[in-house]
């Protein structure tokens, strides 16, 4: 299984953007009820009538429950009039600030941002984009009245089972809202560079079974009371089609990250504490005898970086990371992903063919 990005949509086709992403199994689940009773005929029938008026009831509940979601959040959802096509965007604050993919905003510096209003396009700037993590900041020029900020939850709380909706512009269709669960959380996703990616590693998404489409990117994730619980980033594709889009399968990256990004990029114009783990290291995927991908070749050691004060140098293989194997630069990425700078690591390289380990305290990218 691949994971295609959910970007910008090119002016005459959805462009399907490839990422890589390890094999995920889905576990499903369900739960069943019984019940029992006794008493005269009457009663019972009594009983059925009350379940039969219930189940509409709960219906009807239900449907208001998203109604009043949709109304009270998809003003806060924008769509983005990027270089290379369209995506989405979330309202953080009333100053003008939105919150997007890093890929929806590629190189570019100056955007048309778009209001579920359908009102005439603002123009907003690049505040800064953190491709590490896949996400940007943009601000509006001139901020219109009443513009309505998302409320942004905690995305640690999300459980499987949850509902949730999801709010973007997929395939150009401004303010759309599919709906969904969340299938799983924690899952590490791996991003490519190819057709603008940023070969971003991401931990902790939220995996989701609401529909995600080419447009979706950097829209919102949203629980029953309303809040963001993540940016819709990455859709998955089946190889064995053709990269088609394998339904029901697309991830968010967590509200909680999102956060934690945008409150130091609109601070300091950047990202100042990533509090992503790092070994301080360049590194190229190596090829065993077997033409396999065989692990991961140090070309250069950041000086006085996590690698180079364990005494790892250039040349040195490394083939493994605590109890995760590395074979690739990819695998070395979403093995480095959950850890915190600070904590420490046994690295396992191979150095003039000899098999060595190092114990590393691991730094901050």
């Amino acid at each position: 299984m691949s994971v295609s990005r959910t970007r910008a949509v090119p002016s005459a086709a959805a462009l399907s953007l490839l990422a890589v992403l390890t094999a995920v199994s889905l576990v499903g689940g369900c739960s069943s009820g019984s019940g029992s009773g006794s008493g005269s005929g009457s009663s019972s029938g009594d009983s059925g009538r009350s379940t039969t008026q219930a189940a509409p009831a709960a219906a009807n509940d239900l449907q208001e429950d998203y109604q009043k979601v949709i109304k009270n959040v998809l003003p806060s959802v924008v769509q983005i009039d990027a270089d290379d096509g369209l995506g989405s965007g979330v309202v953080y604050d009333t100053k003008g600030h939105i919150v997007t993919n890093a890929h929806v905003v590629g190189k570019g510096q100056r955007f048309k941002v778009t209001t579920a209003t359908g009102e005439e396009a603002l123009t907003a700037e690049l505040v800064a984009a953190y491709p590490e993590q896949d996400l940007a900041v943009i601000k509006l020029g001139d901020v219109p009245k009443g513009l309505k900020a998302a409320e942004f939850g905690d995305s640690t709380k999300a459980e499987v089972g949850q509902i949730v909706l999801a709010m973007g512009s997929p395939l150009g269709l401004s303010s759309s809202v599919t709906q969904g669960i969340v299938s799983a959380t924690g899952r590490t996703v791996s991003e490519g560079r190819s057709g603008g990616g940023t070969g971003a590693t991401i931990a902790n998404m939220v995996q989701t079974s609401a529909a995600i489409n080419p447009g979706n990117s950097g829209g919102a994730l949203v629980d029953l009371d309303g809040k963001v619980i993540g940016i819709p980033t990455l859709a998955a594709s089946d190889p064995q089609m053709g990269d088609s889009a394998a339904p029901g399968i697309g991830f968010a990256i967590p509200s909680s990250m999102v956060k934690t990004v945008a409150d130091q990029i609109i601070e300091s114009g950047r990202v100042t504490d990533s509090g992503r783990a790092a070994l301080g290291i360049t590194g190229r995927t190596v090829l065993g005898d077997d033409y396999r991908p065989a692990g991961v070749a140090v070309v250069e050691t950041q000086e006085g970086g996590a690698a180079a004060k364990a005494g790892l140098t250039a040349g040195d293989i490394i083939t493994r990371l605590g109890d995760d194997e590395i074979t690739t630069i990819n695998s070395l990425s979403e093995a480095l992903a959950p850890a915190e700078p600070g904590q420490k690591r046994r690295v396992t390289y191979v150095r003039d063919d000899a098999e060595k380990t190092a114990d590393v305290t691991l730094g901050e990218m």
